[in-house]
Order: structure tokens, then C-alpha cells, then sequence
């Protein structure tokens, strides 16, 4: 399967393309990875992106194109492959389309995980850190330390981090709105989008998704 996963901050898309990738048999795709594996590689693409990204700048849409069809023309993705964080505008859709076009693909589902604005703003300003670890991550409602700012593991300090912050996090949500629902409504047009309820267990959750993919 060609599968687009898209949501807004919080949603969970991480969690879910791990498991839904493994599910099915396909490579997940991340553009964050794309960046990182690129700028760490120090690849044309990443040398360019890392350009922009120093200078405070946005990275071209081509730039980000480019990196999402060399991987895809990977042989890992011959099969399928579940793409999280592209497309993020309409542009870089159209121009997906064309790629999957030339090699006489298409896509064969938009996932989109549906999560209420407020339990976005929930699940990201309750996050804290450790500050000697930051894989030790706990949340004040769902995950909660024994103590109050204390870490269970090695008894560090529990923090927000700035871009948790609610203000941020509500910054966040307007630019998913702005940028990516008008892509959503692309794929809507034709026909694509699942919606499913991001709320619940990861693995309910999966579920969910799993049955709506079956039967798009």
C-alpha cells in the first residue's frame, strides 16, 4: 500500500506509522529522518537544506520533494511505503502525484488521525522531560512521576520544554491548519481520506486503522 499519513501535532502520527508500517510490510517515511539522514550524510540536498535551516528559513519545497522521491525510489518502497510529515502543502501533493505518475503509481489512501484541538494542547503542554535524559519522558495526566518534577529513572529534573508550551503549541496548530488541512481537502477531492479517531489506547488506535485501510 501507498498510504499519506497526516494529523495535527499530538496526534500520534509517529507512534502509529511505526506500527502500521511493520503491519504491513511498508517502509515508513519521515521527513524529519529525511533531513536528519541527509544534513548527517552531508548529501547535495542536506548541505542545501541545512542552508536554509541555520538561516532561520523554511526549506524550499523542492529540496524537500527531492529528498522524498530518492527515497522512495529506494528498493525497500517498490512495495508500498507510508509517507509522515510529506506532503505538507498542496504543492509538494501535486508534485507527488506526478512522481507516483511517471512510474505509473498512485496512492491508495490518506489516513488522516482526528484529534480534538483541546486534547492536542493536552496531550502536548503535559509533557515533561528529564533534563539528564531526555528519552525519560513523562506527562502530568496520562504518564505522572511518583514526584512532582522528579524523574522515576534516575531521579533528575522533570521540565517543559519551551515548544511544549501551550502557546506554542496553539502556534503550532494554526500553521497545521494554514498549511496542511488545504491538503487534506486535496486528497479529499479525490476521494482518498480516511478519518479515524486518534483517541484511545496506541493500540485500539491501530486498530482503527487497520480496519478503515482494509476497506478504503
Amino acid at each position: 500500500m501507498r498510504i499519506v499519513l497526516v494529523g495535527p501535532p499530538g496526534a500520534g502520527k509517529g507512534t502509529q506509522a511505526a506500527y502500521l508500517a511493520k503491519n504491513l510490510s511498508i517502509p515508513h517515511i519521515s521527513t524529519g529522518d529525511l533531513f536528519r539522514a541527509n544534513i548527517s550524510q552531508g548529501t547535495e540536498l542536506g548541505t542545501q537544506a541545512k542552508a536554509y535551516m541555520d538561516a532561520g528559513n523554511l526549506v524550499p519545497d523542492e529540496i524537500t520533494i527531492a529528498m522524498a522521491k530518492d527515497r522512495m525510489s529506494q528498493p525497500d518502497a517498490e512495495n508500498g511505503f507510508l509517507l509522515d510529515g510529506f506532503p505538507r502543502t498542496v504543492a509538494q501533493a501535486e508534485a507527488l502525484d506526478e512522481m507516483l505518475k511517471a512510474e505509473s503509481m498512485k496512492l491508495d489512501a490518506v489516513l488522516d488521525l482526528e484529534v480534538p484541538e483541546d486534547e492536542v494542547v493536552k496531550r502536548i503542554a503535559g509533557r515533561r522531560v528529564c533534563r539528564n535524559d531526555a528519552s525519560h519522558v513523562f506527562h502530568v495526566s496520562y504518564a505522572p512521576p511518583a514526584q512532582e518534577r522528579v524523574c522515576d529513572v534516575c531521579g533528575g529534573e522533570l521540565y517543559q520544554r519551551e515548544d511544549d508550551s501551550e502557546d506554542t503549541v496553539r502556534k503550532r496548530l494554526e500553521v497545521y491548519h494554514t498549511q496542511t488541512e488545504p491538503v487534506i481537502d486535496y486528497y479529499r477531492a479525490q476521494g482518498l481520506v480516511v478519518t479515524i479517531s486518534a483517541l484511545g489506547k496506541v493500540e485500539d488506535v491501530t486498530d482503527r486503522a487497520m480496519k478503515a485501510l482494509s476497506a478504503s
